[in-house]
C-alpha cells in the first residue's frame, strides 16, 4: 500500500510547498538576512563540531567524526513544516517562516559542497581536529583488529564493492596471498563470513595504512570510486612509504587519466574489460579470429 501511495504523496508534497512558498512575505526577508546568516552559521558549523565531539568520546577517529558531522550542518524541509504547523496554530509569527527559509536555503546548499569537497576540507582542518579525537580510538582500534588475517599478502585490495570483492574472491581461489580493506562493517563482515582475508578501515587514514604489510605488498589495486578520495588515498600510501605498484579502478576515462598522470601503474576499466571479453568469448564461440581492436 506504501508502495502505491508513494507517487500521491510527492505529487501532494509539491503543492504543499507551492502553498508554503505561496505564504512568504518577501516585503520582509531583508530584515531577516542578518539573523538568517547568525543561525545558518550555527548549523554549518556548531552541527559538525557537536557530532565531532560525541564521535571523539565515543572512541572515533577525528576523520570519522568530521565526516559524520558534516551530514548534519543543515536543517530539513521538516523544519519548513514545523514552522508552518506553528503559524497555523498562533505559536509563532508569519515572518518565522522567512526566517526559516533562508536559513533552510543557505545550509542545504552549502552543506551540499561542504559534503562534496569534504576531503579537501579534512585536510585543511586536519592539524586543528586532534581535539576530538581521543589518545586512543578504543571504538575503530577494536573494530580493526577483530579477526586481523595473518600472512604477508603480495596484493592489497582497497574498496570491496562489487568490483573489489569478486577480485579479492578470484585471486584468493587462485591461491594468491591478498588482503582486502573496505570501511563498510557490513562488507567486511559478509566477507568474513565466506572466509576471505579482510581488514576493516579507511584507507585514506594514513594511520591505518601504517598498520598494514604494505612493505610485502608487490601490488596495490584501488577500487574508490571518486578521483578525491583516489588523489588522498595516494597521497596517504606515498606517506607510508609504500614502493610496490599501484593499479586504479576507474568508472570513465576522465578518471582514469587523472590516475594515469597520477603516477599509477595500471588502469582498470571494469566495463571496458568486460566488453572486450565477452566480445571474446563470442569470436571463440563463432569460431572467428580476434581482431586488432580486441587486444
Amino acid at each position: 500500500m506504501n508502495a502505491r501511495l508513494t507517487g500521491i504523496r510527492d505529487f501532494m508534497l509539491l503543492f504543499f510547498f507551492i502553498d508554503l512558498g505561496g505564504k512568504l512575505d518577501f516585503s520582509t526577508l531583508g530584515n531577516e538576512l542578518l539573523p538568517a546568516l547568525v543561525l545558518a552559521l550555527f548549523v554549518l558549523i556548531g552541527n559538525p563540531l557537536i557530532v565531532m565531539a560525541i564521535m571523539g568520546y565515543m572512541g572515533y577517529r577525528k576523520r570519522t567524526g568530521f565526516l559524520a558531522g558534516l551530514t548534519v550542518a543543515q536543517i530539513s524541509e521538516f523544519s519548513i513544516v514545523f514552522v508552518a504547523m506553528g503559524i497555523s496554530l498562533g505559536h509563532v509569527g508569519p515572518q518565522a517562516l522567512g526566517l526559516t527559509t533562508l536559513v533552510g536555503l543557505v545550509t542545504i546548499m552549502l552543506s551540499t559542497y561542504m559534503i562534496l569537497f569534504s576531503q579537501p576540507l579534512y585536510e585543511r582542518l586536519a592539524p586543528w581536529l586532534g581535539l576530538f579525537e581521543r589518545k586512543r580510538p578504543y571504538r575503530e582500534l577494536e573494530v580493526e583488529a577483530q579477526g586481523r588475517p595473518q600472512g604477508q599478502p603480495r596484493i592489497i585490495i582497497f574498496g570491496l564493492g562489487r568490483y573489489g570483492s569478486r577480485l579479492l574472491q578470484q585471486l584468493a581461489a587462485g591461491r594468491m596471498p591478498v588482503l582486502g580493506v573496505d570501511f563498510d562493517p557490513e562488507a567486511v563482515r559478509a566477507l568474513r563470513r565466506a572466509r576471505l582475508p579482510v581488514r576493516f578501515g579507511d584507507g585514506e587514514d594514513p594511520s591505518f595504512l601504517e598498520s598494514l604489510p604494505l612493505q610485502h605488498a608487490e601490488w596495490v589495486v584501488t577500487s574508490f570510486p571518486q578521483w578525491e578520495s583516489n588523489r588522498a588515498f595516494l597521497h596517504a600510501l606515498k606517506h607510508a612509504g609504500f614502493t610496490g605498484k599501484i593499479a586504479g579502478v576507474v568508472r570513465d576515462d576522465q578518471h582514469g587519466k587523472a590516475l594515469d598522470a597520477a603516477g599509477v601503474a595500471r588502469v582498470l576499466n571494469p566495463f571496458t574489460d568486460a566488453a572486450d571479453y565477452a566480445a571474446r568469448s563470442l569470436l571463440e564461440e563463432l569460431g572467428g579470429e580476434r581482431t586488432g581492436g580486441l587486444q
